[in-house]
């Protein structure tokens, strides 16, 4: 697996049945059950296509019903599981997997390539609480890890933005990335022609990111 994949891995909980949702190659659900992870998984695509890659990888565990194979646009067609995996795509399309999912599991582990405050946000709204929210870097990228629970839960204006465990806790990964945006508002303040309110927006940004370097 990849350093992404691996880093997601080891923040996944062990469960009954596990399903990923956008599988792509199937590795995560390969990792989880070799590892004892989980006992049955379920892997999905949109794409025909797309899945038989996994199904490729997963041959021997589909055979032994171990891992079961579906064709779905979010959770429509995968069934019961305790817990599920949604990563490598973008926020607002994870958002409307959530929205429009009749039945969805007791633990998910979210990671929106953007837009993660909007699924704080609707991940909150539909009965989950954050049990982790960390940002990591992998290959020259950040990105965001959310693990989740049903149960009730509230989200600060600041933890919607940055994240929850990011703010509250030593997380060099979040520092470096926010250093790295910080230093990119200074230097638009020299620009000569930024005046205004447009200056003191940007100051205002230089404020709040320097309380997290």
């Amino acid at each position: 697996m990849t350093d992404r994949l691996n880093k997601i891995f080891a923040v996944m909980p062990e469960c009954d049945t596990f399903a990923d949702i956008g599988c792509d190659h199937g590795y995560m659900a390969k990792e989880m059950v070799v590892s004892g992870k989980c006992k049955r998984a379920i892997v999905s695509d949109v794409s025909e296509k797309c899945l038989d890659k996994a199904r490729v990888l997963l041959s021997r565990f589909i055979d032994n019903g171990i891992v079961k194979s579906v064709v779905s646009d979010g959770f429509d067609n995968v069934g019961n599981c305790d817990l599920a995996l949604i990563a490598g795509m973008g926020g607002e399309v994870i958002c409307s997997i959530l929205n429009k999912a009749d039945n969805l599991p007791e633990k998910l582990v979210l990671q929106p390539m953007k837009n993660s405050d909007k699924v704080r946000v609707t991940a909150v709204e539909k009965g989950y609480r954050i049990i982790s929210d960390r940002m990591f870097i992998s290959g020259g990228k950040y990105y965001d890890l959310i693990v989740l629970e049903k149960g009730a839960d509230t989200l600060t204006e600041l933890e919607i933005a940055y994240g929850r465990h990011n703010i509250s806790g030593d997380n060099p990964d979040f520092k470096k990335v926010m250093a790295q945006k910080l230093k990119l508002k200074k230097d638009c303040l020299d620009n000569p022609d930024l005046e205004g309110d447009a200056r003191k927006k940007i100051l205002r940004e230089v404020e709040e990111l320097s309380k997290y370097v």
